[in-house]
């Protein structure tokens, strides 16, 4: 199957937001992201499809979504608002070479999908909009994401996998992920990992990115009662540019989709390198805080250079706590936590890419 929009045009979703049909949640969430009970249907939506390709010659796809950022704004939103495009339990999909304008809610948002290529998108919406996430690879494994340009209201790009007591249930991870060729500007993270983190994340390759203008760089996110193993990520060759915070890894963020989340379900977060990092304007070069319960391991750091203006050194560099480590290379110097002898990933990593452990 495929949906081709050709040149110039446009493709617009209705302001009737009583006209949109509402869907059973997410199993791997467990209610609407938003609000308890079910969810608003994307505008582009498909479920159970196989060799899809949406595409065109820079057509446009507006969501035309001012109406719903003010009814959140305004607290009179009934169910969680619909996305952009979204895919669920699919496989050979293809978007690519499209305009994306002005989600009501996240952009594209495959989930539960396997053989995925999102390329040449250029996707649009203002800073103050809220939610509006570029691409969330959800519990999905095989997923190429290159090419595109991302200006938004929230990340650029974030893989998830699941919420809470919910997506441990359905423990479905998001695996095999490569980003590659990515220029963001966000007033959040340009590349994220979660929050929603309980089926698991592993196996992703993050590299030659350029973020502008944005809060965050790179971000790890999970939270107590996430659970889930996040593992094997590689960003490398990042550029960041007026960014406020280089590297920002944390355990305590995000919510809870109710109370019956278990406070013991700690989520496990190691084996992650990043490598190859230049930046500029940038306040603070890094903030890493893992969990007492359970630290954030092996996380491994080289060649990596961050400023602040016209070269000078950064407002203040790095916060460090239950986490540990190794780095080379790396200006402002790292905390000591992130200075200890490499692990086998480490020293694997620094010699895959030609550092000297």
């Amino acid at each position: 199957m495929t949906l081709y929009l050709a040149k110039d045009a446009v493709l617009k979703a209705s302001q009737d937001t009583n006209g949109w049909p509402i869907m059973d949640p997410l199993p791997s969430y467990g209610r609407g992201r938003e609000l308890p009970g079910g969810r608003y249907i994307s505008f582009i939506h498909g479920d159970g499809l196989e060799d899809v390709v949406i595409t065109g010659q820079n057509g446009t796809i507006d969501g035309q979504g001012e109406v719903w950022w003010n009814m959140w704004r305004h607290g009179t939103l009934k169910y969680t608002r619909g996305g952009l495009v979204e895919l669920m339990n699919s496989k050979d999909v293809i978007i690519s070479n499209l305009v994306l304008l002005n989600s009501p809610f996240w952009n594209v948002h495959p989930v539960y999908c396997s053989n995925v290529v999102v390329r040449g998108l250029t996707i649009i919406a203002p800073r103050d909009s809220p939610n509006t996430d570029g691409i969330d690879p959800d519990s999905s494994s095989n997923v190429c994401i290159e090419d595109c340009y991302v200006s938004n209201g929230d990340d650029g790009i974030a893989i998830k996998s699941g919420w809470d007591e919910y997506g441990i249930a359905f423990n479905r991870p998001s695996s095999n992920i490569i980003i590659r060729r990515i220029t963001s500007s966000t007033p959040f993270a340009g590349i994220a990992i979660g929050s929603e983190t309980s089926g698991g994340i592993r196996d992703i390759l993050v590299e030659n990115i350029s973020i502008y203008g944005s809060s965050i760089g790179i971000r790890v996110k999970t939270n107590v009662g996430r659970g889930g193993i996040i593992r094997n990520i590689t960003f490398s060759h990042i550029y960041l540019e007026n960014v406020a915070t280089g590297i920002k890894f944390s355990g305590n963020t995000g919510d809870h989709p109710d109370a019956r989340y278990n406070p013991m379900a700690f989520p496990v977060v190691g084996d992650i390198a990043v490598l190859n990092v230049v930046g500029s304007g940038i306040k603070t070069a890094g903030s890493l805080v893992g969990l007492r319960r359970s630290p954030f391991s092996n996380i491994c750091l080289a060649n990596i250079q961050l400023q602040g203006k016209v070269g000078g050194s950064t407002g203040s560099s790095w916060d460090c706590k239950d986490v540990e480590g190794s780095s080379i290379g790396v200006t402002p110097s790292p905390c000591q936590q992130l200075q200890r002898r490499g692990s086998s990933f480490c020293h694997n990593a620094f010699q895959l890419h030609n550092f000297d452990p």
